[in-house]
């Protein structure tokens, strides 16, 4: 596991930060790794979320809207979790 820093990140290492992971998240997304990309868009998001809307106009347009809206898309809540073992409705039938 990897360690945890030992004082939280804050100012502008913490916007650094928030964009380095976002750009993580993407590069996943790119690569078809859903669930990387899942798990580091939300450890993204939650830093997001913490910052002031000062800091939150430092970080650049394109990774602001993938995170909060283009990502929200394929990774909300209203989205089917993953590992769900349900079946459709109309799949392929073996005859």
């Amino acid at each position: 596991m990897m360690k945890q820093p030992e004082d939280p990140l804050s100012g502008d290492a913490l916007v650094k930060e928030v964009c380095r992971r976002i750009r993580v998240a993407r590069s996943y997304w790119d690569a078809h790794n859903n669930a990387a990309c899942r798990g580091e868009r939300d450890r993204a998001l939650q830093l997001y979320n913490t910052l002031t809307n000062e800091q939150k106009a430092q970080i650049p347009q394109v990774l602001r809207v993938w995170l909060r809206y283009r990502s929200e898309k394929y990774f909300g809540r209203h989205r089917t979790p993953p590992g769900s073992q349900k079946r459709a409705k109309h799949g392929k039938r073996k005859r």
